[in-house]
């Protein structure tokens, strides 16, 4: 399984890419949207990305429709969020394509329930 972590806290991308890695996942890092597009590239595809709300350049949301036109909507976008988002927020990503969102920080067994309701199994 393949995940991408989109982040721009070089801490939380370590953490992540942690969870993750005991997990199963083989990860992939990047700092920005356009940075990520481009790991995307490399990676072929991904079984879930990890997006944080408040990306710079690039905005998150942009990013997730350039990810949904490339990929099937079988790759779970899951958004890292400062703050509790407000409908409007949540509906906009909704509609760009996102599938959840947690808030920071959050723990490892929240990450777990949520990639569970979407179908991941742990080795």
């Amino acid at each position: 399984m393949k995940a991408l972590v989109v982040e721009t806290s070089g801490t939380m991308r370590s953490v992540l890419r942690r969870i993750l890695s005991m997990r199963g996942f083989e990860v992939s890092e990047a700092e920005t949207g356009q940075q990520a597009l481009e790991a995307l590239r490399k990676m072929g595809t991904a079984d879930v990305v990890l997006v944080d709300w408040t990306l710079t350049g690039m905005s998150s949301l942009d990013f997730i429709t350039s990810l949904r036109r490339q990929t099937a909507h079988e790759t779970m976008v899951l958004m890292l969020a400062e703050r509790e988002p407000g409908l409007r927020d949540l509906h906009r990503a909704l509609i760009a394509g996102a599938d959840d969102y947690l808030i920071k920080p959050f723990t490892s067994l929240q990450i777990d329930e949520k990639m569970a309701r979407a179908g991941f199994t742990w080795r």
